[in-house]
């Protein structure tokens, strides 16, 4: 495939980041035996892979905005772009040997999505999408699932933990939800489960209370690869909502329908 300038230097710095991280992801495993855990070894991981990522797209556009997980976002002078960048996209999953996590960039142009990169290096996978010219998964072009109806498919979820999130609401979408899928599953890394819809996987994927930097890539990724995307209430003002329903046109609006579904009796 053809890859815009742009594009090959997300990739780019896609591909240093998760360099960085497979070194770490290793020492990770082997701190799990210790006394004092891998706690503060994994921020210092997430931190120097933000900051490879930051160099690199820097170098190429410096006058771009930046919105990163762990240093915030800084201003820039162009004023129609910026990158949002996840340097460790399930970092409880890396915190814990688990293979499921992802370096994931986006850029935004007046206020759209306009190009995406997902990249797991403990699996090797490389997501990249730009705005009409399709998704694909280490070159090879990828689509939605085509199931019609939920009974047939398996979903995703994010699932709010200690502290976190209403775990209220969550335990009535999910009531709600395993009645009507043949599965559902949580992966731990909202990034990768946008991606897996997009190369059909999975056939949906639904969770609340996301950051930016959480599903940006993953948005154009999804539609580039013929599905549907809105935040929880049907709107499209995704990013500030934080929330997020997708699938093929059939099962994202079949699963937005069931998430939301009131308690019986009120």
């Amino acid at each position: 495939m053809a890859r815009s300038a742009l594009l090959n230097v997300m990739v780019q710095a896609a591909l240093k980041a998760g360099k960085s991280l497979s070194r770490d992801f290793g020492e990770v495993q082997n701190l799990q035996v210790s006394v004092k855990g891998p706690s503060d070894f994994v921020s210092q991981a997430d931190i120097k892979a933000e900051k490879i990522v930051r160099d690199e797209l820097m170098k190429a556009r410096p006058t771009y905005d930046f919105l990163g997980e762990e240093g915030g976002e800084e201003k820039g002078s162009d004023g129609a772009h910026r990158w949002i960048v996840d340097p460790l996209d399930g970092t409880t999953n890396f915190l814990h040997g688990i293979p499921q996590f992802a370096v994931s960039i986006a850029l935004e142009r007046n206020g759209e999505i306009v190009a995406g990169v997902i990249f797991n290096p403990a699996t090797d996978e490389l997501y990249t999408a730009e705005r009409g010219f399709g998704a694909f998964l280490n070159d090879r072009r990828i689509r939605v699932a085509a199931r019609k109806v939920l009974s047939d498919c398996v979903v995703s979820c994010g699932a709010p933990h200690l502290g976190r999130g209403n775990h209220g609401k969550f335990l009535v979408e999910l009531r709600h939800t395993m009645g009507e899928v043949a599965g559902i599953r949580r992966f731990g890394a909202a990034s990768l489960d946008l991606a897996y819809v997009a190369a059909g996987r999975i056939d949906g994927f639904w969770e609340a209370d996301l950051a930016p930097w959480d599903i940006a890539a993953g948005l154009i990724l999804i539609r580039e690869a013929g599905g549907f995307v809105s935040e929880m209430g049907g709107q499209q003002d995704i990013l500030n909502q934080g929330s997020v329903v997708a699938g093929n046109e059939y099962i994202q609006k079949a699963l937005l329908e069931v998430v939301n579904r009131p308690i019986p009796g009120r």
